[in-house]
């Protein structure tokens, strides 16, 4: 029974960990949005590295339960993690303000009560561990299994660093390779809208009274006073929406050319970069793949939220304004090319793999 325990607990922080490795940026995401809430904006400027540091713990840690390892320490602090991932997951459950935790990162999407509800369950299996952790003995020499768990960590850290650079080996996100942004941005088949009624509030004779539009006193006239009108809902929808809903591509004097962009016949390439900051690092090697790029006659569009300052550093090419948390999805690595054919995403890769493609696109 507890060899069985260890291993569940070991391959769950284990495969948790592997996914986020995976993306660290998007968990470093999510840390902000809780640093958002609980108004810890100083916090912000940490949370990639936060969040490089949690992934590899929780690999690191799977594999010290699991083979034994330092087991009075590790108990504790599995145990201290679980009741601060528990209270994490209670307060995005019971609050409603984060919808999402991202224990299992994008690729695996969890709602906040299911985070929750997990996380209980493994506080249960840790405590558990943690009473009887007296009879677990490693079978592996002190030796090795220092060896085995600084392995970890060297692969699991380098692995995170590779995949800042590179971008993720599996993209979980609607902006992945082969997906048709047009059709990602439909609305899904048998998705409902939430149901909204405009209501009026007025007063009248120092009382209150409220009222939808289509249902307005007979006897309205100057003596109602209008206080607020506010958004009532009606009737819940079913949650289904578009896997895009936000993606919207304006021009540096503000005009929508979204629709303009995406329908394009052929072949062009989409430049993604979220803002300005860094470009001395890749502002040349960028420069000199857009003009690999123009001598095959493709068409380039640089994306960013901060248009007019790529417009500056890039004067020969259209540049085009988005928001910045659409392209935080879209472009884990800055820039990201994505090699478009009308609205289909053909290629995605960060600038320092483009120039591998350029022979074949």
């Amino acid at each position: 029974m507890l060899l069985l325990v260890r291993w569940m607990v070991g391959l769950l922080f284990i495969f948790s960990g592997l996914i986020k490795v995976n993306d660290p940026i998007g968990l470093s995401y999510k840390m902000q949005e809780f640093f958002e809430v609980w108004n810890m904006h100083f916090l912000n400027d940490y949370a990639l590295f936060f969040s490089i540091a949690m992934n590899s713990f929780e690999v690191l840690a799977g594999v010290a339960i699991i083979i034994g390892w330092r087991i009075k320490l590790f108990s504790w602090l599995l145990l201290l993690l679980i009741i601060f991932f528990t209270f994490l997951t209670g307060y995005a459950h019971y609050s409603g303000k984060i919808k999402t935790c991202g224990c299992f990162g994008d690729c695996l999407p969890l709602t906040a009560a299911q985070s929750f509800y997990k996380d209980l369950f493994l506080l249960v299996l840790i405590l558990f561990l943690f009473g009887f952790k007296q009879y677990i003995k490693s079978a592996m020499s002190n030796a090795l299994a220092f060896t085995l768990v600084a392995l970890t960590l060297v692969i699991s850290t380098g692995a995170q660093f590779y995949v800042l650079k590179h971008l993720p080996w599996i993209d979980c996100l609607p902006y992945k390779v082969g997906n048709n942004i047009l059709q990602k941005m439909e609305m899904p088949v048998g998705a409902t809208l939430d149901s909204m009624q405009l209501v009026f509030e007025y007063q009248k004779d120092g009382k209150t009274i409220e009222f939808d539009q289509e249902h307005f006193p007979e006897n309205f006239d100057d003596s109602y006073i209008f206080i607020s009108r506010k958004d009532k809902l009606v009737k819940k929808g079913n949650g289904l929406k578009p896997a895009i809903v936000d993606f919207s591509l304006k021009t540096l004097g503000g005009v929508d050319t979204t629709q303009d962009v995406l329908t394009t016949k052929g072949k062009y390439v989409l430049v993604l970069a979220k803002d300005a900051a860094g470009m001395d690092d890749w502002e040349l090697a960028v420069k000199n793949i857009l003009s690999a790029i123009s001598e095959k006659g493709i068409p380039i569009i640089i994306v960013s939220a901060e248009g007019s300052k790529m417009k500056n550093a890039f004067p020969n090419y259209t540049v085009l304004n988005c928001d910045a948390t659409v392209l935080k999805t879209a472009a884990r690595v800055k820039p990201t090319f994505m090699f478009m054919n009308g609205a289909k995403i053909e290629q995605k890769l960060s600038y320092i793999n483009v120039t591998s493609v350029l022979p074949n696109f």
